[in-house]
């Protein structure tokens, strides 16, 4: 008994170890710099260790966030998901520990006399006390331990999953929020802009009563009005529009006082000036769990290789077996079985498909790890990109309203005097509503320009 005592501690001990492959970390398949941009000393270098409470400077997106964070469906999707493989891993977990069991039962029956000696009586009774381990499986060549492993790095990609679909959430309200408050802004040019056409329509009007312009100039007057009216009926549903989407990211209704004003009013985000290396991608939540994965289908490498060798199984009981209930628990009534089994597969064409299995999803997980890093640096030097131009593109557009808006005042004067007809006067306002169009879209493009580096670089977390 002390001879096979022993030989249990040894396998125990030696069960620790494991047939995963060593893993190295790729070189990763991008550039080792980013396309730069010039640096603000004073702006934030990493984006990772910026919360976005502190990234957000306007309190109303704010609040906003933290109710999509609590009410988004996709999110709490996400986190059960998390929380469904945590569970899993557990279970396989569970598996290098053996299950001990107890079970009692009482038993009364009834025995042919052709099966008995004589005199001996039909009936017995039969009381059982047991407790034990079911089929335990010791982990000698490290199955289970790499089952385990793979479990656990599962785990671990999908907590970077929800920590992406986090990320994602925040930089999608953030936008939405934007959105809207540029709809705002589009809306009111077309209500000011209506405002504007119908004084003037109206001044017209004045005029050909006193038969001081024609039927012509009063047509071409009521065009830009009418074509206002379209433009506030078409930003109106922009508008509402625009609501739906930002409420469908909170998860809930928008509460009145948290609506945006126009995007001319509102703050900008903190400043980032991220590091130029490539590594810096690594942090992002989506490479992260890719790694995980690469991690998991090595572990399953390691499992399909100690399926070549020997599986040991113990079953074991110890208990108390009477006929009669009063004798249970008698020093003569113990029993106790110890059962050992040993397999070994000779042949088995199983095996070797899941080996090769193993081997090709692990080359697949390499594949998709450095196809995810390819992404980020495209995302990221395509964001990039967009922060060093967008500001030059506001200021053209800046200055293109201002001298659209200089150019129609004298167009109205020209007409005014009597120089030229009222087609100069309808040139001059289309240009100049169009020009203040395209700054309000080049002005959303900025504030989303600062959002879209925050998340491609991995920034959003708590």
């Amino acid at each position: 008994m002390h001879n096979l005592l022993s030989s249990l501690l040894v396998l125990l001990f030696v069960s620790g170890c494991t047939m995963i492959p060593k893993y190295e970390r790729p070189t990763a398949p991008v550039p080792a710099q980013l396309p730069g941009i010039a640096p603000n000393p004073d702006a934030v270098r990493n984006a990772v260790d910026l919360p976005w409470r502190n990234f957000v400077r306007d309190d109303k997106l704010r609040q906003l966030i933290e109710l999509s964070l609590e009410h988004n469906r996709d999110l709490q999707l996400a986190a059960l998901n998390a929380e469904s493989v945590r569970e899993f891993y557990n279970i396989q977990r569970a598996e290098l520990y053996p299950s001990v069991y107890a079970t009692g039962s009482a038993a009364r029956q009834k025995s042919s006399q052709y099966f008995l000696l004589p005199g001996q009586d039909r009936r017995g009774n039969t009381f059982q006390a047991n407790l034990g381990l079911l089929s335990w499986e010791i982990d000698l060549f490290g199955k289970l331990r790499s089952l385990s492993e793979s479990a656990l790095q599962e785990y671990f990609a999908t907590e970077e999953t929800r920590r992406g679909a986090q990320i994602m959430l925040i930089s999608s309200v953030a936008n939405a929020y934007l959105g809207l408050a540029a709809e705002n802004e589009s809306l009111q040019l077309a209500e000011d802009t209506l405002q504007s056409q119908q004084e003037a329509l109206d001044l017209v009007s004045k005029q050909f009563e006193q038969g001081l312009v024609t039927e012509l100039d009063l047509k071409r007057a009521q065009i830009p009005r009418d074509s206002a009216r379209v433009d506030v009926a078409h930003y109106g549903r922009r508008v509402e529009q625009a609501k739906n989407a930002l409420q469908f990211l909170l998860g809930c209704a928008i509460p009145t006082e948290l609506m945006p004003e126009t995007l001319s009013k509102l703050p900008k985000t903190a400043e980032l000036a991220p590091e130029l290396n490539s590594e810096v991608l690594l942090q992002r939540p989506d490479i992260i769990a890719a790694e995980h994965r690469l991690l998991s289908a090595l572990a399953n490498i390691g499992a399909a290789r100690a399926a070549f060798f020997p599986n040991i199984s113990l079953t074991s009981t110890i208990g108390l077996a009477s006929t009669q209930l009063s004798d249970l628990f008698s020093s003569d009534s113990g029993t106790w079985l110890f059962a050992p089994q040993l397999a070994l597969p000779i042949f088995d064409a199983r095996v070797w498909a899941a080996h090769r299995v193993s081997k090709t999803q692990q080359k697949l997980a390499l594949t998709q790890y450095e196809r995810a890093i390819q992404n980020a640096f495209r995302e990221t030097a395509d964001s990039l990109a967009l922060c060093e131009s967008i500001g030059v593109q506001v200021q053209a557009q800046e200055a293109l309203v201002e001298a659209v808006t200089q150019a129609y005042d004298l167009a109205r004067v020209r007409y005014e005097t009597g120089i030229d007809n009222y087609l100069s006067v309808l040139d001059a306002q289309r240009s100049m509503f169009a020009a203040q169009q395209g700054l309000i879209v080049m002005k959303l493009a900025e504030h989303s320009s600062y959002w879209q580096l925050y998340s491609v670089l991995g920034g959003g977390g708590e």
